[in-house]
């Protein structure tokens, strides 16, 4: 279960690559320092010493604690095969859209009446715009928090699925207001 839009997009990139990423700490170390090209970016992109980078490249250290694995792996799957997820994003943003699908409560704002509607909605699958996806996958890029994302996907869902396109409810303002489940697919 996904709770955060920006893990979820993250993981429906992830579902593009054509090959899996390295799973050792020492792969996926040398790639690091490969990809930043020097063991001092590699070890202030994870915060941990340079000494600490060259031994797990050397073979060393082999099992970091925890969160550093955390990190490393997220640092490598942020840079794996950038390609094909720069072709999936300009993809998506072009022709395809996005799959949301959410699990959520939501607050409307329309016209003079404002509501916290209680009960919890589970919008399967809504097919949002590639003008949604380009939106989300720059607002991602760029460093926008998670608060930022619910606010472009709440004003997507409040166009695809609350109003329809434009065929009622005007003026509807749709927000986010507590998340069970959110997943993003290309």
């Amino acid at each position: 279960m996904v709770n955060s839009l920006g893990d979820s997009l993250d993981r429906a990139l992830e579902k593009v690559f054509t090959r899996p990423a390295p799973k050792s700490a020492q792969a996926q170390m040398k790639y690091l320092v490969k990809q930043l090209k020097g063991t001092k970016a590699a070890a202030a992109a994870l915060g941990v010493s340079q000494r600490t980078v060259e031994r797990y490249v050397k073979g060393q250290l082999k099992r970091p604690r925890h969160d550093l694995a955390a990190r490393i792996e997220r640092e490598v799957k942020k840079r794996w095969q950038p390609q094909l997820r720069a072709k999936a994003k300009k993809k998506a943003a072009s022709t395809d859209g996005i799959v949301l699908t959410t699990t959520a409560r939501f607050g409307y704002t329309a016209d003079d009446n404002t509501t916290d509607d209680a009960r919890l909605r589970a919008l399967p699958s809504q097919a949002l715009p590639p003008q949604y996806a380009e939106k989300l996958f720059t607002a991602r890029e760029n460093g926008a928090s998670e608060q930022d994302l619910l606010k472009i996907a709440a004003e997507a869902l409040g166009q695809v699925y609350f109003r329809d396109g434009g065929r009622r409810a005007h003026g509807l303002k749709v927000e986010f207001t507590d998340i069970q489940e959110i997943r993003i697919d290309l």
